[in-house]
């Protein structure tokens, strides 16, 4: 067990973590794996003012969160137990009342969520002398206002893992721009699930036996529509966009998904099995694409003030069009990368990628 002593020589870090799915969980195994790591090279201490799922929480207990503990909550979680059914659960009443009773000046508020219901309790706790750390997207591309009181003070805010989970995307934009560099384009490939749909159509596979493989494989989420609508695709673009600093609200995407509407009220099984009567579509979209020298990828593209998301034919030869399998790929465009691009490309995708961002965010704040 970890010894809970405060070292003086170790600087404390309290977090408020909500959000204990694949990625919250991964993060918490990942902070007590590392603790060596922290202690010796940061002199850094990471410890738990609460963890909060959805159903409730666990608040700091007399002595802290021993690893012990910690590990039994993680069991808990994993064998499918809500936090409000644990020995040491209780109810809250939002997260913002959360950040109020437990957070503080030195606390980082970390969202591991998928929910806008945080919006609230991020800015809070920015004003409280907090620190976040997100990797839930909604709460940076709902109203601009809320984008720009969470991004106001870098110092204080970090939301790496939003776009590309681990790659370094957000960090290479503020770098640019922050030096005066303008972008005035970008473009990507920014879903591993959607990358590999694209090589398996390019390979010559069908539209419905690759997504169907990619759902059998656990790429896709349990619907494959929440992939193939493009709407994640769309709220990582418009992040970036608001990071070049344009004012954009997400209406103002566009977004063409990878299905019809007359496909959208059917069940899941109901749209797998409807699947082949598109794969005539996406075999001419590909035919087509490759009598021009070109791939189809599913791309997003920021140029002139417009922002889209949606099936595009590339260039064969292009980043995107050698990009393969489930990488990510960014291409900047400003004064400084012209004519050729700043190119972003790796793992963009799962949860322990995702975690050991947002664990890399956590450190390197101040």
């Amino acid at each position: 067990m970890e010894n809970l002593a405060v070292n003086p020589a170790e600087r404390d870090k309290p977090l408020i973590l909500f959000g204990l799915g694949g990625v919250g969980r991964a993060l918490l195994s990942q902070i007590g794996e590392q603790r060596s790591l922290h202690r010796e090279k940061y002199g850094l201490r990471i410890r738990f003012l609460a963890l909060c799922d959805s159903s409730g929480a666990v608040v700091e207990p007399q002595g802290g969160f021993s690893d012990e503990l910690l590990a039994e909550i993680l069991q808990h979680k994993e064998k499918g137990g809500a936090l409000a059914s644990h020995p040491l659960g209780q109810s809250y009443q939002s997260p913002k009342a959360m950040v109020d009773q437990t957070g503080g000046p030195g606390a980082v508020v970390v969202d591991c969520t998928a929910s806008d219901d945080t919006a609230d309790a991020l800015l809070l706790a920015l004003a409280k002398g907090c620190q976040v750390v997100l990797a839930n997207k909604k709460p940076l591309t709902v109203v601009q206002e809320v984008y720009d009181g969470i991004s106001r003070s870098l110092s204080n805010a970090r939301w790496e893992t939003t776009v590309g989970a681990g790659l370094p995307v957000i960090a290479t934009l503020n770098r640019m721009v922050s030096s005066g560099d303008e972008v005035n384009r970008i473009a990507g490939s920014f879903s591993g699930t959607l990358g590999y749909l694209m090589t398996g159509l390019e390979e010559g596979r069908s539209y419905s036996e690759t997504v169907a493989e990619a759902h059998r494989l656990g790429y896709t989420e349990p619907d494959p529509r929440d992939d193939l609508g493009g709407v994640d695709v769309a709220r990582k673009a418009l992040i970036l966009a608001r990071g070049i600093g344009w004012r954009m609200e997400m209406e103002q995407v566009e977004i063409r998904g990878l299905y019809p509407e007359r496909m959208a009220g059917l069940s899941v099984d109901g749209f797998l099995a409807e699947l082949p009567s598109l794969d005539a579509e996406y075999g001419a979209r590909v035919a087509s694409a490759a009598a021009e020298g070109k791939v189809l990828r599913y791309a997003a593209a920021l140029s002139e003030g417009a922002c889209s998301v949606g099936p595009t034919a590339v260039a064969k030869d292009s980043p995107l069009g050698r990009l393969t399998g489930t990488d990510n790929l960014v291409e900047l465009h400003s004064r400084w990368y012209s004519p050729n691009p700043l190119v972003i490309q790796g793992r963009g995708a799962g949860v322990e990628a995702t975690a050991a961002g947002v664990l890399s965010d956590i450190v390197e704040l101040r």
